[in-house]
């Protein structure tokens, strides 16, 4: 008998907005893995469209908790306290920043869009941590998503490269704060997918088609691969594996032209 990798666990994965979400990419695989999941939408409009991704399935809890508000992301702790009890799993899956911010100079993001831009892609994940901690069973796991923007410039990503620098960093900070409870903290950076996000970003279509010309393996990632590669970090499997960050592009990164 084949074992699911998540058998008897139960999670969270924030940040699910429809059916091409990378979040529920991974909510999905980590259900047919065996968890329980609960579903974080921001809003009562991704509520709409994440409701009608799970009705009838009762392996998900659908929630609602904005990242940038403390209140909401207390309220969803609770919630899912009372559902599920310990949780053995997050997934931030959450980014944003202002539509502005995304193209021209770097060097004229103003004040206002760096801030939205850094609270909500990056220290909404601190503030998650933090909220959740009392809720987390010894040797969870925590995973959230970035981009390879965060480690090279790419020409119109701007300001959110910086904040998935600062994710980046946050994520190896966290692991080192709950390590001792063997709870794991790690990020996973995919190559550019087909999002709602992702088409905010002015640039997309050239990155997109200059990866497909160049990765590695001659094909580029979907969400499924996302999904694969977040699941084994949730499973049992990555027990020694934290405060990393992990390329999910087919290999685009580490080449030079």
């Amino acid at each position: 008998m084949t074992t699911e990798l998540l058998e008897g666990k139960k999670g969270a994965v924030f940040g699910v907005a429809n059916h091409r979400s990378i979040a529920w990419a991974v909510a999905d695989l980590a259900a047919q893995q065996g968890a329980l999941v609960g579903v974080g939408v921001q809003n009562e409009r991704m509520a709409q469209a994440a409701g009608k991704l799970v009705e009838g399935r009762g392996e998900f809890r659908l929630f609602q908790a904005d990242l940038t508000k403390d209140d909401e992301i207390a309220a969803a702790a609770q919630q899912l306290k009372e559902e599920f009890g310990g949780l053995d799993f997050i997934v931030h899956s959450v980014a944003y920043a202002l539509r502005d911010e995304l193209a021209g100079r770097f060097l004229d993001t103003s004040r206002e869009g760096f801030r939205v831009a850094l609270e909500t892609s990056a220290y909404s994940l601190v503030a998650l941590a933090r909220a959740f901690e009392p809720v987390l069973n010894d040797g969870a796991s925590i995973v959230s998503m970035t981009y390879l923007g965060g480690e090279r410039v790419l020409p119109g990503y701007n300001v959110m490269g910086v904040a998935k620098a600062a994710l980046e960093s946050i994520t190896r900070y966290l692991a080192h704060d709950l390590g001792g409870r063997g709870i794991r903290v790690n990020a996973v950076s995919p190559g550019p997918i087909q999002t709602v996000a992702a088409r905010g970003i002015r640039s997309f279509s050239k990155v997109l088609e200059v990866m497909k010309e160049r990765v590695p393996l001659g094909r580029l990632a979907d969400q499924s691969d996302v999904a694969a590669t977040t699941v084994y970090l949730l499973s049992d499997l990555s027990r020694t594996v934290t405060g990393q960050v992990i390329f999910v592009d087919s290999g685009y990164h580490f080449m030079g032209l």
